[in-house]
């Protein structure tokens, strides 16, 4: 089987399962589509059942006529890499998927905390100053929106232990924020998990990978209308 040329032809019409668009932030659109329980996926012969990496079965989505299946369980199924770069919303597959995320994660723009747009000059509302740099210990895919302005920072390695806490502010909503990183402790296998997701509260916790304890919370910002403040602590182990 020729396996770059099917991912080729596939990869447009994919659905990605924990990859670009759960972190897209307001880029986010929602749609009415269906989970096309009727077609089956068969590779090299044999059938294949889609998978996400909860071991879960998966139907393919049927959108106005095109069938989307989840890029990760078919990049499995094909043997071929695929990782999503989270600071340049970019799924890679293929040839350079397995360093693609951590080399995309270097760029000045994209989840570095920085100063958030002009665009809200005339609003009425105050756009905080440029804050701190991202947090050098947290993992390289861990989503921080691109309008983050990051706060306070700590990083901290004890006895070989890396952990990292910090705060920052956004004008992506508590509910969509909340989305995010409910997807992404279920894509990382987070174990004794604890969600609140509310359009006025955020708090996620648990272990990623069932190893590295993860706290996420969010509320509104009392000091600057119109953003809301997330504060984040990780620990290595």
């Amino acid at each position: 089987m020729n396996k770059k040329w099917l991912i080729a032809t596939i990869v447009a019409g994919m659905a990605v399962t924990g990859s670009a668009g759960v972190y897209a932030g307001s880029k986010l659109q929602q749609i009415k589509a269906y989970l096309n329980h009727g077609l089956g996926i068969v590779v090299d012969g044999t059938p294949y059942w889609l998978k996400d990496a909860n071991g879960k079965t998966l139907a393919p989505i049927t959108y106005e006529g095109t069938t989307y299946l989840p890029i990760r369980s078919i990049a499995d199924a094909l043997d071929v890499p695929v990782a999503y770069d989270a600071v340049n919303s970019k799924v890679r597959i293929g040839s350079g998927a397995e360093t693609g995320a951590a080399s995309g994660s270097t760029g000045s723009s994209g989840s570095t905390g920085g100063s958030a747009g002009s665009g809200n000059s005339g609003s009425g509302t105050s756009t905080p100053a440029a804050g701190v740099k991202r947090p050098a210990n947290l993992p390289k895919d861990f989503p921080i929106p691109a309008d983050a302005v990051v706060t306070t920072t700590l990083d901290t390695d004890s006895g070989g232990v890396m952990k990292a806490s910090f705060t920052y502010m956004t004008q992506e909503t508590l509910a969509t924020m909340g989305f995010v990183y409910s997807e992404y402790a279920r894509i990382k296998r987070s174990e004794n998990a604890s969600e609140t997701v509310t359009a006025t509260t955020v708090k996620i916790t648990g272990k990623l990978g069932g190893i590295s304890p993860v706290s996420i919370s969010g509320r509104p910002s009392t000091a600057q209308p119109g953003y809301n403040v997330f504060t984040v602590t990780w620990s290595e182990i």
